[in-house]
């Protein structure tokens, strides 16, 4: 059908308005024209695309909504990770991250950007020649959920980019929230239809992006505020100030409370104000996020492993509440870790309802003295799990009775073993432990330990669920038809996994070591072992002392080794494993080397510039070695950002610590 030339204009003017009005409403925060003349424009524009299929653009305001319902959301890689920023909720803190990043640059004052950190759910845009291509969640930071049917309803992301953005695709990242007008609007009607309520606006705006149905959440009052871009050509910018300058001009809606402020006392200032205006802000936010301005030293400074060193998130002080300890329950981790949860009753704090907090540890437990029927304060702040701070006693109940953790695991029945210098208690029945099942087992089947191609996750889960495995040992019993019905899965996948579990049967006495999931022995140590013993029989029989004598294996790790062994589940595993033919080549121990020069290094936190494999890659090449734990035997620490345990124990044993520089230096000279 011929379009006529009047209806041709008019729909384009349509389209150019209501695009107008929308970056008007969103971006500026000055509406041109009521909501009845907006929905009129709106209506007329649809009728014109009804009467004219052809009129209607990939872009046009109508095609926001529709969209037929969806089974699940697909995962999508993120072309550059979406990082979370650490966490700071003392002045102190943001006083050493300013100097941190002073001393790295060495200049005496840095200039911020400084912006409301929105309580919301965070999002990339794909555009590729101006057009949106894609919207996804972070998700875990490298993956996230394919959410763009949801996201094109809301007005307040264009859909097409001006001219001046298209030359490049770019993807622009911010945060869906929900305004609090908004949010009590949508309770009200939720109220009025007999419907549940939501807690926050968080949850409200997290729950109507997740919807399968994108008619759903384009009844939802969602709305964008975008703070930054993943990939673009920012080569014409100098700072972030002028990004977010540049968004809100082809039309992104950007914090219209934000500032540049210099330097430590600048930040400060401007946390302390928005703190005090945070209840009468128009959108609900947890704290500040500070971003040193000029780009040339955000690249200089760089990221850590699960962080960019130029941002930092000033968290407002957590929300607190009183309420009862119902029960003490205990919790099996991933790891086999233990941990004590208090059991409240119900309690309204941090913007969510309470009813479980974390009481972390046997030790932080006692140090509380928390006990079934004492009213406690429960703290809560953003997403942190919520902890129990400490104990009314004036409000403890008579007889009220101290807890104790349970000496076998209440998931397995296995040992509950604790060692002296580690404040958690852990289940001993790793190879058997429901809790620690599917973390087992895809530590046995990877590439480094059995090497069993095709044993993702989501295989485990299924498998793990459907009952099939229990242990590794029941990975070789299982038969085509019944992987061949689990979902996703057909006879040709089914048969190259059985293919690849027959081929591990075949392995290395280092690789079934370290398949087995001992703690505190990584592969290296797992080598070490299976070269002095050369049988797993020997290995099994030695004494912590005779383990000692192994080349970096302390007495953390020989009593790891033989607390592991000593389990009878774990020991039963192995033989069934033994049992389903799972062989290796055993040799004679290996001889003991007089005059060996080499040295043991152990790798904690994260380089400035190597990654752990090309340390340990550089280390090795040396003839040096890279063991998984610190003991006497330990030669040097190398200590990046964020070092842990490792570098506690190696100042205790007085074991040297050293940066990656030193190492570079060291290795230059050996």
């Amino acid at each position: 059908m011929a379009i006529p030339a009047p209806a041709r204009t008019r729909a384009e003017l349509l389209r150019r308005e209501i695009a107008e009005h929308n970056r008007r409403y969103y971006v500026l925060d000055e509406p041109g024209i009521s909501d009845a003349e907006y929905d009129s424009m709106f209506r007329e524009l649809a009728e014109l695309e009804r009467q004219y299929p052809a009129l209607c653009t990939p872009d046009s305001p109508t095609r926001r909504v529709g969209g037929e319902p969806l089974e699940g959301f697909e995962t999508v890689q993120h072309a550059a990770p979406m990082l979370s920023l650490n966490n700071a909720f003392e002045d102190e803190e943001i006083r050493a991250f300013d100097k941190r990043l002073r001393d790295t640059l060495d200049v005496d004052s840095l200039e911020y950007e400084a912006e409301p950190k929105f309580d919301g759910l965070a999002i990339s845009l794909s555009y590729r020649s101006g057009a949106l291509l894609r919207g996804a969640t972070r998700g875990d930071g490298s993956t996230g959920e394919n959410v763009t049917q949801n996201l094109r309803t809301l007005r307040s992301i264009p859909l097409s980019l001006p001219p001046e953005a298209s030359r490049h695709d770019m993807e622009v990242r911010g945060e869906v929230l929900m305004y609090r007008r908004d949010f009590e609007r949508l309770n009200t009607h939720q109220r009025a239809a007999g419907e549940k309520e939501f807690v926050n606006p968080r949850n409200a705006a997290a729950g109507s992006l997740r919807q399968l149905d994108p008619r759903v959440t384009a009844r939802r009052p969602l709305r964008f505020i975008a703070y930054g871009v993943g990939t673009a050509d920012t080569t014409r910018f100098s700072t972030h100030a002028s990004i977010l300058d540049w968004l809100a001009q082809i039309g992104f809606p950007v914090a219209r409370d934000r500032s540049i402020v210099t330097g430590c006392d600048g930040m400060l200032a401007f946390f302390r104000n928005m703190a005090e205006r945070r209840e009468r802000l128009p959108y609900a936010i947890d704290g500040v996020v500070y971003k040193v301005n000029r780009l040339d030293w955000q690249r200089a400074l760089g990221f850590v492993s699960r962080a960019p060193r130029f941002a930092i998130a000033h968290k407002f002080p957590a929300e607190q509440a009183l309420t009862e300890v119902l029960a003490i329950d205990v919790q099996v981790g991933r790891t086999g870790a233990l941990t004590p949860v208090a059991r409240l009753k119900p309690v309204f704090v941090g913007g969510v309802t309470v009813t479980n907090a974390t009481l972390h540890n046997e030790d932080e437990m006692r140090r509380k003295d928390i006990r079934v029927g004492d009213t406690v304060v429960v703290r809560r702040a953003g997403d942190v799990i919520p902890e129990v701070v400490a104990a009314r006693l004036e409000f403890r109940p008579a007889g009220a009775l101290a807890f104790a953790l349970p000496g076998t695991c209440p998931a397995c029945g296995s040992a509950v073993l604790r060692n002296e210098d580690e404040a958690v208690a852990r289940c001993s029945g790793g190879l058997v432990c429901p809790a620690q099942r599917k973390q087992a087992l895809l530590h046995f089947a990877g590439r480094r330990a059995m090497d069993i191609d095709g044993l993702g996750e989501r295989i485990v889960d299924q498998l793990v669920e459907s009952g099939l495995v229990r242990t590794p040992a029941d990975l070789y019993s299982l038969r085509l038809e019944q992987i061949a019905v689990l979902e996703r899965m057909a006879k040709k996948s089914a048969a190259k996994l059985l293919v690849a579990l027959e081929r591990s049967r075949s392995t290395t006495l280092e690789r079934f070591v370290f398949a087995l999931g001992i703690r505190n022995v990584g592969e290296s140590t797992a080598r070490d072992l299976a070269r002095h013993f050369g049988s797993l029989d020997r290995l099994i029989e030695a004494d912590e002392a005779v383990l000692e004598s192994v080349r970096d294996v302390g007495p953390v790790v020989a009593r790891s080794i033989r607390q592991f062994l000593d389990e009878p589940h774990n020991r039963t595993v192995v033989q069934a494993l033994r049992l389903a033919d799972v062989r290796w080549e055993e040799r004679a121990p290996a001889p003991v080397l007089a005059g060996d020069t080499s040295k043991s290094f152990v790798l904690t936190g994260a380089l400035p510039n190597l990654t752990r494999e090309q340390a340990r890659a550089m280390i090795e090449a040396k003839g040096h070695r890279v063991a998984g734990s610190v003991s006497k035997k330990t030669d040097y620490v190398v200590a990046g950002e964020e070092a842990g345990d490792k570098l506690e124990r190696a100042r205790a044993l007085g074991v040297p610590v050293i940066d990656e520089e030193s190492l570079r230096n060291l290795l230059e000279e050996n």
